[in-house]
């Protein structure tokens, strides 16, 4: 994500603080947080496929993700 969308963020939080937001910049910043989200479990996901589990055999064995049951 790009610098100036989370210091938009960061912006529209304070004011949400000060002295509230209107309807759009209410939709703006929950379009935001959630573009913000996405990109961080997508890179969070991305650096647990590097990780490898090793077993007390030695073996390694990579990280599966679980059903969300």
């Amino acid at each position: 994500m790009e610098h100036e969308k989370i210091e938009r963020i960061n912006a529209l939080a304070k004011k949400q603080r000060e002295s509230g937001l209107t309807d759009e910049e209410k939709q703006e910043q929950a379009a935001l947080r959630k573009e913000y989200l996405d990109d961080f479990r997508a890179g969070m996901e991305n650096m647990l496929k590097g990780v490898k589990i090793k077993r007390p055999d030695g073996t390694l064995e990579e990280l599966k993700k679980k059903d969300a049951t």
